[in-house]
């Protein structure tokens, strides 16, 4: 008498076949996930809890001293006799704003010219992008020759075509001190934003460009019906991502100002740096954070979930 067992994959009692068991796709991902997870917590998460944690505390950030625990008092204090803070958090919210204007539009304007066939197209793409690729600090010690009032190729530009009147003490004087700076950031972002836009015009359907202009559509019209429909996602990834560099902009003001002159170009980041840093006063620059923190959550999350409920329409 031979007893038969059950063929792997079939059922004892009823003989059918049997589906594999499988296991979720994050479950098999997971393994792989985790070193990037704990390195992400290690070096982003942690730091960002413990400023404030760090925020509720009075310690100037040497060893010999322990960490008094104060409460909102910082908070308090930032809010109600730190002039500077307010002069930073207003100048980060014009630098957000600023960046989402001039940047995007000189960088979609890029991105359309450069999109069409001519003669060094490549070229042309490699040179623009260019920018993106140096060190802010790089790019801060070569606007600051620029800006020079007395060797900087403005001044001297402008003393060779007779508008001597015009030269200024561009980083110097706290009225262009600010917009001096971000004419730098916006030679050096363009590129970036540029080439993001390229690559989603090279997903725009060009069958629905074309059955647009044989029903006689302009080229405004393709561009705002067909074009730009097209590139939302493109526009989404930049948005965001100009937002976030924006906000946390260091290098390229401390390469340049300082912050200065008279804190005309502080920034919220610089702020919470220097308070911290320079004038040792931990709690004080960890409560600088996390309101940076907060804008950065305040302005990036509505926008994504905007974006997405969007999509799902």
């Amino acid at each position: 008498m031979t007893v038969t067992t059950p063929s792997r994959g079939k059922s004892a009692a009823d003989g059918r076949s049997r589906p594999p068991r499988r296991h979720h796709p994050f479950l098999r991902a997971l393994p792989y996930l985790v070193p990037a997870f704990a390195l992400y917590g290690y070096f982003l998460v942690y730091p960002m809890l413990d400023a404030i944690r760090i925020s509720f505390f009075k310690w100037s950030g040497f060893r010999t001293e322990e960490p008094v625990f104060v409460g909102f008092d910082n908070y308090t204090r930032m809010f109600t006799e730190d002039p500077v803070f307010w002069r930073s958090f207003t100048n980060s919210v014009l630098w957000v704003v600023l960046s989402l204007l001039l940047p995007m539009m000189i960088a979609l304007l890029l991105a359309l010219g450069l999109n069409r066939k001519m003669i060094g197209r490549n070229l042309l793409r490699s040179v623009f992008y260019l920018p993106a690729v140096f060190a802010s600090i790089t790019v801060a010690a070569m606007w600051r020759w620029l800006y020079n009032p007395t060797l900087g190729l403005f001044n001297q530009v402008l003393e060779a075509v007779g508008l001597e009147s015009w030269a200024q003490t561009w980083l110097g004087d706290p009225k262009f001190a600010f917009y001096s700076v971000f004419v730098a950031s916006v030679w050096q972002a363009v590129g970036f934003s540029m080439v993001l836009l390229l690559a989603g015009l090279q997903n725009v359907p060009q069958e629905l460009v074309e059955a647009a202009r044989i029903d006689g559509a302009s080229a405004w019209q393709v561009f705002r019906n067909v074009t730009i429909p097209a590139l939302r996602p493109t526009f989404i990834v930049v948005v965001i991502l100009t937002m976030i560099n924006s906000l946390k902009v260091f290098d390229l003001i401390v390469g340049m100002t300082g912050g200065g002159p008279a804190q005309s170009t502080q920034v919220l980041a610089l702020w919470s740096y220097t308070q911290s840093f320079t004038n040792h006063s931990f709690g004080q620059g960890g409560a600088v954070a996390t309101v940076l923190l907060i804008v950065s959550l305040v302005l990036v999350i509505p926008y994504m979930a905007w974006t997405m409920k969007g999509e799902e329409k």
